[in-house]
């Protein structure tokens, strides 16, 4: 598990020291464009995770009253 939270941190990484000048304009858009989908993606998925660990929290707080 934790291989693969430095993979991911460091494919960010990777991302993040990518030299942006040899890009064209459309390219940049192209890009911005598919990090915002990928925020998108991934504010989602946040929100899916916080229902469920509300709703598992529900679930054991009636158990312990």
């Amino acid at each position: 598990m934790e291989d693969e939270v430095l993979t991911k941190k460091s494919n960010i990484d990777e991302i993040q020291r990518e030299n942006l000048d040899e890009l064209s304009i459309d390219e940049l858009q192209g890009r911005i464009l598919s990090l915002k989908e990928e925020i998108d993606r991934v504010e989602k998925k946040i929100e899916v995770k916080k229902i469920s660990k509300n709703n598992a929290e529900s679930i054991f707080k009636k158990k312990l009253i």
